[in-house]
């Protein structure tokens, strides 16, 4: 069974977070919400999460995909050496690395974007330079998953289904959330 571990910090984006946590679990993919440092955190819009571990805790060499929500300040509390090192230590080991809105901002900051095609939130990717930046919902180039923000949640949280492996799942999952009935209704 694949694992999967998503930072939090204060200040994350609870839409971000949560529904990947939920869609990982509906494909029953281990997904464990990881702090960076105190059991309960508080998300950007005031709601409390508890944490399933903390970094200090845990080997990032157990999992098959790191995932950074975005956020304000979430985003930026993730440029942590600690959250810096699972995520090269991952990327080096072409597992998933996947962040949205403002988080692949951290990324960049990483150096894991590096001649990548990737998306975020308008305006949080400083370095057009050395990447491609794609203006789509979700971008993915090799290991690296991006996407633009929390109205974008649930497709990128099935793009990292999809990456693990479990294609029929996110399918599944699709079809079980109504997503493509609201694909269909959306203008």
């Amino acid at each position: 069974m694949k694992k999967v571990l998503l930072m939090i910090a204060e200040g994350f984006e609870e839409i971000e977070a949560i529904s990947v946590v939920d869609v990982l679990r509906r494909a029953n993919i281990i997904c464990d919400m990881c702090s960076i440092n105190k059991e309960y955190v508080k998300g950007t819009h005031g709601i409390l999460i508890k944490s399933d571990c903390c970094i200090d805790d845990i080997d990032a060499k157990e999992y098959d995909a790191i995932v950074l929500p975005g956020g304000l300040p979430g985003a930026t509390n993730l440029k942590d050496n600690r959250v810096k090192s699972f995520v090269e230590e991952l990327n080096k080991s072409k597992k998933i690395i996947a962040a949205i809105c403002a988080a692949p901002e951290t990324l960049e900051e990483f150096g894991v974007l590096k001649n990548k095609k990737c998306t975020s939130y308008p305006g949080f990717i400083k370095d057009r330079e050395s990447i491609e930046y794609i203006d789509e919902i979700v971008v993915k180039d090799d290991n690296i998953i991006t996407s633009r923000g929390p109205a974008t949640s649930i497709a990128f949280s099935l793009e990292i289904v999809k990456a693990l492996g479990y294609e029929k799942e996110a399918d599944d999952i699709k079809e079980e959330m109504m997503v493509n009935f609201y694909n269909k209704t959306v203008k």
